[in-house]
C-alpha cells in the first residue's frame, strides 16, 4: 500500500477522533484549560519565589510551561489507543480495507491537532499576563513549530505504550511516573544551575530541558545577564531537539507498527 493511502487512511481514522469530541466534549475542555492552571499557579504563585537575573519570571516560565504541557498532552495518544484496545474497536478497524498504519497515524496527527489548539490557547493566556515574544515573526512561529514536532515525536512514544498496557489506567500511572521526572527535573521551572550537580547533568541532557531552551531561544526569551549551562544540548538546543525528533521517530513508528500488526492479528 502506497503513501498516498496510508494517509488517506490516516486522516479519516483522525476525523473519527475529531468526531469523538462532539460525545465527550470534556476531554478537550481538560486538554485546554489544565495548561492554564499549571501557568497561573506557577506565574502568581511561584514566580515571586524564583527570581531570574536580568527578566521577568514570567518570560522565563512560558516556553517551559508550552514543553510540559505537550508532553502531558502525549500521553493522551497511549490513553485513547489502550481504550481502543481494551473496547475491541482495534478488532473492527481490522475488519477494514485500512493499512495497519492508519490508526496510529491518525491517532497521532489528531493528538497533535489538540497539542496546537493547547499552544494556541496559553500563547493567549501569557500574552494577557505580560509574555511577549523579543524574535523575529519567523522565529516565534519556528519556536511553535519545533515544540508540535517534538510533542508529535513524543506521541508515539506513548503509543507503542497504549499497545503494551492492558488498560487507560495503566498508560496514566505508568506515564507519570515517567513524565513527572522529566518536566520536572528539567530548566522547565527553573534554572538549571540551582540543581545539585547529578540533577543538573541529568537536566541539561533531558529532551526537555532542550525544547524548552529551543523555544526559549526562538521567542527571545532569553537574558544575557542570567547565568547559561555549557552543556551541549544547551549551547545547541534547537539542533538537540531535532536530533530526539529523529531519533524517536526512527525508533518507535516501526516498533508501533509492529506491535499494532502483531495485536490485530491476534
Amino acid at each position: 500500500m502506497n503513501l498516498t493511502y496510508v494517509l488517506a487512511d490516516g486522516s479519516i481514522a483522525a476525523k473519527r477522533n475529531f468526531i469523538k469530541i462532539k460525545r465527550v466534549p470534556e476531554v478537550l475542555i481538560w486538554v485546554l484549560l489544565s495548561p492554564i492552571m499549571f501557568l497561573l499557579l506557577f506565574a502568581f504563585v511561584f514566580g515571586n519565589a524564583i527570581p531570574i537575573e536580568g527578566m521577568d519570571y514570567r518570560e522565563f516560565l512560558i516556553a517551559g510551561i508550552f514543553a510540559q504541557s505537550i508532553v502531558f498532552g502525549a500521553m493522551n495518544t497511549g490513553t485513547g489507543i489502550a481504550e481502543d484496545m481494551q473496547k475491541g474497536i482495534i478488532d473492527r478497524f481490522r475488519s477494514l480495507p485500512m493499512s495497519n498504519s492508519a490508526v496510529l497515524i491518525g491517532r497521532t496527527l489528531s493528538d497533535m491537532v489538540y497539542n496546537g489548539l493547547s499552544l494556541a490557547v496559553m500563547a493567549l493566556t501569557g500574552l494577557l499576563i505580560g509574555w511577549q515574544i523579543h524574535s523575529s515573526p519567523i522565529d516565534a512561529v519556528a519556536g511553535f513549530a519545533l515544540i508540535l514536532l517534538f510533542a508529535y515525536a513524543v506521541s508515539w512514544v506513548f503509543a507503542l505504550i497504549g499497545l503494551l498496557a492492558p488498560s487507560p489506567e495503566v498508560v496514566n500511572n505508568g506515564s507519570f511516573m515517567v513524565v513527572m521526572p522529566l518536566t520536572f527535573i528539567s530548566n522547565v521551572f527553573i534554572p538549571i544551575e540551582t540543581l545539585p550537580t547529578p540533577l543538573r547533568v541529568f537536566a541539561e541532557w533531558n529532551p526537555v530541558s532542550g525544547v524548552t531552551q529551543a523555544a526559549r531561544n526562538l521567542f527571545g526569551n532569553t537574558s544575557p545577564h542570567a547565568p547559561g549551562s555549557d552543556a551541549w544540548p544547551m549551547q545547541h538546543a534547537e539542533l538537540y531537539t531535532l536530533i530526539w525528533v529523529a531519533i524517536l521517530l526512527v525508533v518507535f513508528v516501526p516498533l508501533a507498527v509492529a506491535r499494532y500488526q502483531r495485536a490485530a492479528s491476534r
